[in-house]
């Protein structure tokens, strides 16, 4: 073989070799996201999941969480609020939504949340769970 096509086919295989180590590369990188994302439902369904439904329209207990990061509190169609949630003016910003899961009580006192629900003090805990909410808001345009 010729020492130029003997080159050519060096690289051809190297140019492979390359971009089969970025493929795998990004499939890892995708799994691990997959992974976080998981941990983000799993701290939903560990805290909220027994009063709270994260489908559109799906209340039970408590309101679906469908698209809560940005709405009005209070405001779900379909569900009986307590006056205390109904009037308290705010909108559900992940600062917000932080102060309301460490408290319910000392956030907007009178809620029908608490009791029995008496807030979660870790703060990594509120973390996961706000950003797994943030991620299901309506697409917008």
């Amino acid at each position: 073989m010729p020492r130029a096509a003997k080159a050519a086919a060096t690289l051809a295989a190297f140019s492979l070799f390359t971009l089969s180590l970025i493929a795998l590369s990004l499939a890892a990188l995708s799994s691990a996201a997959s992974a976080a994302d998981g941990d983000l439902e799993i701290a939903f369904n560990d805290h909220c999941r027994e009063c709270h439904s994260f489908l559109k329209d799906d209340n039970r207990l408590g309101p679906s969480l469908y698209g809560v990061v940005g709405r009005k509190a209070g405001t779900e169609p379909g569900f009986a609020y307590s006056e205390s949630l109904k009037s308290a003016g705010i909108t559900w910003t992940p600062e917000n939504l932080d102060k309301w899961i460490k408290d319910p009580d000392a956030f907007i006192p009178g809620n029908d949340m608490s009791p029995p629900y008496p807030g979660i003090t870790d703060p990594a805990i509120r973390k996961q769970i706000i950003a797994f909410l943030q991620t299901l808001a309506p697409k917008k345009n």
